[in-house]
């Protein structure tokens, strides 16, 4: 494969350093042309401090970015509230973006990003972390060759206890909280198998002893014709990162798994109970594995390269993303939802 001249624009997102460092070890794909620093932007960011990641690299300005014909890629890593718009001046310039989650805080200019990409034919992806998680795709595989049956219940929890004050006040820059932080991730695979909610109904709350504009407490639920989806997020939840879990059931089955990720050297693995032999797992419960897994973007990254060189086409569609942020906005409150 061809190695891919990226740039990288912004350092303020919570996931920008994570991304640069898979990169850089990505060497036999991407090259990495420049950065691009935006921390002297306005928006609210809990990143950006540490540039251990970019040692070595070139800093330039986005000018420079748009007049360097070399340049095939951008990824946008800017924080939260200037996604978009960062990602709307690489469209004018043809060049296919991985842009970091979530898509925004306004819905009709997510669509003109999206739609604009897709009239476009040039490769975007989203950066939830959970699309090529080993454990969310063998979810969607057995939800879609039935091995669980009627789904009637999907649980998920995004919670954590990490950053201290600074991030509880960063939560407190965002209407829908850490719903609209972290949630997403859980919104973008429950879609996928789920689709469309007949309706959604957030409960943005604050924990004790937090001001009420910090919405640090939070679930949301997707009703669907007969099933409901719980998503529920905290910031302030002891050892909650180690928590985080996720499980479906069916008339025919479950599949439950926690933590959601796991890089600490011990395999990562999900418990699969089954009522009926199926193509691939006897009746009863298992314990599949997927090893030790070492890197959380890697497998993304490598699909995005592949989208560029054109030896994979895109796995997720303009409607998929733009249905995501629609439950998202209405996840997080900042819409009513109308299906």
């Amino acid at each position: 494969m061809k190695k891919i001249k990226i740039a990288q624009i912004g350092v303020c997102h919570e996931h920008a350093s994570g991304k640069m460092n898979t990169l850089r070890k990505m060497s036999d794909f991407y090259d990495v042309v420049g950065i691009v620093d935006d921390r002297s932007n306005s928006g609210a960011r809990f990143a950006g401090d540490d540039l251990k990641p970019y040692e070595g690299l070139s800093w330039i300005t986005e000018e420079e970015l748009f007049r360097n014909p070399d340049i095939q890629a951008v990824f946008v890593e800017t924080s939260n509230t200037d996604l978009v718009p960062a990602a709307l001046r690489c469209m004018k310039h043809n060049l296919p973006i991985h842009m970091d989650k979530p898509g925004g805080e306004d819905l009709e200019l997510f669509s003109k990003l999206r739609k604009g990409y897709k009239e476009r034919n040039l490769p975007f992806q989203m950066g939830y972390m959970f699309r090529n998680n080993p454990a969310m795709l063998l979810c969607q595989k057995a939800v879609k060759n039935g091995w669980l049956g009627d789904v009637f219940e999907i649980q998920g929890n995004m919670s954590h206890n990490y950053g201290g004050d600074k991030y509880q006040e960063y939560m407190g820059k965002f209407k829908g909280g850490i719903m609209f932080n972290l949630g997403c991730h859980l919104i973008d695979s429950i879609t996928l198998i789920m689709g469309s909610p007949k309706n959604i109904t957030p409960f943005l709350q604050s924990a004790s002893g937090y001001d009420k504009h910090i919405k640090n407490n939070a679930i949301t639920i997707l009703e669907y014709p007969n099933a409901t989806a719980t998503i529920r997020a905290s910031s302030c939840e002891v050892n909650g990162l180690n928590k985080r879990r996720f499980k479906i059931c069916g008339t025919k089955g479950s599949v439950e798994f926690s933590p959601l990720e796991r890089f600490d050297g011990h395999p990562f693995q999900i418990d699969l109970s089954l009522l009926e032999d199926n193509e691939e797992y006897s009746k009863g419960n298992h314990m599949v594995d997927f090893g030790i897994i070492e890197d959380r973007y890697e497998s993304q990254l490598l699909e995005f390269a592949n989208n560029i060189n054109g030896e994979s086409k895109q796995t997720y569609t303009y409607e998929h993303d733009y249905l995501v942020q629609k439950i998202i906005l209405a996840a997080a409150g900042y819409t009513k939802w109308s299906n």
